[in-house]
């Protein structure tokens, strides 16, 4: 049971990285630090300090700040996706009991860098598409949509992991069902100008 909680925890907190990188680390540094979340071993000595929470909470401000600045959001979209992926890892590994290394990090790679990769594409193709159809006038709502909903996800898998999961797992076939949508349209034939 302890294991089913713990991936609940990590795929609440990746889907959360896949909105903001640095928001759920910082959750989880505050969680651990007032002992509301237990860490794995080799996480808690680097994750669960005053400092780490410091440079985690200027991190968050900066990554959130940039999106808010035309351009920079696209720019940082190339920085974030990657590393929105190795997050994800990291946050699942990290909320995982002890397990063979094998399993506890293909676990994390799977479920934790793939829910967050995945979210965090789709968030970069509803970015693309209101910069395309606003101009990148409509980027800042988008933004802080992001932000909030990697808030309330980081919230919720530290308190309410399976309310959590729900969501994560709906906002996926939500997208999953956009998606398919989109690119199975039936085409419309050409007719020749003649």
């Amino acid at each position: 049971m302890e294991e089913l909680f713990a991936i609940m925890v990590g795929i609440g907190l990746s889907a959360a990285c896949g909105f903001r990188v640095f928001v759920p680390l910082l959750a989880m540094s505050l969680a651990a630090q007032t002992g509301h979340l237990e860490l794995a071993q080799g996480f808690q000595p680097w994750l669960a300090t005053p400092s780490a929470t410091m440079a985690l909470g200027v991190a968050t401000f900066l990554e959130i700040g940039g999106y808010y600045i035309p351009w920079v959001d696209n720019m940082l979209d190339m920085v974030a996706t990657p590393a929105a992926i190795v997050a994800g890892t990291l946050v699942t590994a990290s909320v995982l009991p002890e397990m063979t290394p094998f399993l506890k990090w293909s676990l994390s790679i799977i479920a934790g860098g793939g829910t967050a990769g995945v979210v965090q594409g789709v968030a970069v193709l509803t970015r693309a598409a209101s910069a395309a159809g606003t101009g990148g006038l409509g980027n800042p709502v988008v933004s802080t949509a992001e932000a909030g909903g990697s808030i309330i996800l980081s919230v919720l898998a530290l308190l309410l992991p399976l309310i959590s999961l729900v969501i994560v797992l709906s906002l996926l076939v939500w997208a999953g069902r956009r998606l398919f949508r989109r690119f199975n349209r039936p085409k419309t034939p050409q007719v020749p100008q003649g």
